[in-house]
């Protein structure tokens, strides 16, 4: 499967990625501290584990760190 995340296509496993959370675990990113935007609409926390990643989905990743 070919995803857009951030602005580079990436080739990923689509039997071992089928969720946005499976794809933030695979990213090795954890889910409380990141925004997932999927084909422009923005997701909840809630709902990474539910909502399916496909062929061609475009996704926006914005990961917060601390500090000061």
């Amino acid at each position: 499967m070919k995803l857009r995340i951030n602005g580079q296509f990436m080739d990923l496993d689509e039997k071992a990625i089928t969720t946005v959370e499976d794809l933030l675990h695979s990213l090795d990113l954890g889910v409380k501290t990141v925004v997932v935007e999927r084909n422009q609409e923005i997701l909840l926390k809630e709902q990474h584990a539910a909502t399916p990643v496909k062929d061609g989905d475009t996704i926006e990743i914005v990961h917060f760190v601390g500090g000061g």
